[in-house]
């Protein structure tokens, strides 16, 4: 265990056990911060209802405070209880939950989330997760709980403990170990505000998958400069130390290389280089991305040249990543 000397906190190891499980819920009804595993990334959890909870997760972050939190719930029911589904909503919620969606609709008369994990809008981003530890460790809890991607902001998200001990030991109360993450990619985000349900970040579940619900093209997220509705929509995010060069066809000098399919011959050789996926499998790219370009920064690169990745399924995922990933800091 570490100890941070500003905070004076001691980070927990937890098993993903009963008493794991069984602790992790009561330091979130104490109002503590704990990073759990979702099946998308690993989430850095506090009581969503309560504003000082939400305030330490910004703090332990260092996040900025008009990017909204998505609040977790064990179910659907639990789910209406805080925000208000409209038809599409309601149809997207029984496809897609449990599972890497999200959806944000307008709060409920009684939703609990508070203000400060809402950045002040009318609106909520709500999610059910699958991973078994983190649906147990919200039944326990018996409230919302928010949790973004358990790392620094703008850092690369975490995909295993070891990740988020990387950003966050000493800054936080515990982790409950679940292993690796399968999706590798956070939730896709979808408002249903206004009657047109609106991709706001691609993600887990591709939009394909979302049009054949709802029967209609979703509509893009519009004015980049608008203040943030949801999380994930800040241009630069998701960001290594290193530069990040994007449609690489080989790498430069001195680049480090994170390839996708096959590797240009020869090209690889003497410097640092991971590959996505040889077989150029996308489900494989996603769960790898966020570890492969946390090991290839590790090491210290000025540059790190990434190859092509394409633009279909869970590739939109990982290129809209690889963008704020890329983007001016």
């Amino acid at each position: 265990m570490k100890q941070d000397q500003a905070s004076g906190r001691v980070t927990e190891r937890l098993g993903a056990d009963a008493h794991g499980i069984a602790r992790a819920a009561e330091l979130l009804r104490q109002g503590k911060l704990v990073a759990l595993p979702t099946e998308t990334v690993y989430g850095l959890a506090a009581d969503a209802t309560s504003g000082a909870a939400v305030a330490g997760i910004y703090a332990a972050k260092e996040r900025p405070s008009f990017n909204p939190l998505i609040a977790h719930l064990p179910d659907l029911a639990a789910a209406r209880r805080q925000g208000l589904f409209d038809a599409s909503a309601l149809a997207l919620a029984k496809a897609f939950w449990p599972g890497p969606l999200t959806l944000v609709v307008p709060i409920s008369p009684g939703c609990e989330v508070s203000e400060l994990a809402r950045a002040g809008l009318a609106s909520v981003a709500l999610r059910v997760p699958s991973h078994p530890l983190a649906h147990a460790i919200l039944q326990a809890a018996e409230r919302p709980i928010a949790a973004p991607s358990a790392n620094r902001s703008g850092r690369i998200s975490a995909t295993s403990a070891a990740h988020v001990l990387a950003d966050l030991d000493g800054r936080i109360d515990a982790v409950i170990d679940g292993g690796p993450t399968e999706v590798g990619v956070e939730s896709t985000i979808v408002a249903c505000l206004d009657g047109a349900p609106r991709l706001l970040r691609p993600g887990g579940v591709p939009r394909s998958a979302i049009e054949g619900v709802i029967g209609r093209p979703l509509v893009l997220a519009g004015d980049a400069g608008m203040a943030p509705i949801s999380p994930g929509l800040l241009a630069s995010h998701y960001a290594p130390a290193a530069r990040v060069r994007l449609d690489a066809e080989v790498p430069r000098p001195g680049e480090a290389w994170l390839g996708f399919g096959a590797d240009p011959d020869g090209a690889t050789a003497g410097r640092p280089a991971l590959n996505l996926s040889p077989s150029g499998d996308l489900g494989e790219a996603a769960a790898n991305l966020f570890g492969h370009l946390r090991s290839l920064d590790a090491l210290g690169p000025v540059t790190i040249a990434i190859a092509p990745v394409p633009q279909h399924g869970l590739g939109e995922a990982i290129n809209d990543r690889l963008r704020r990933a890329a983007a001016p800091r």
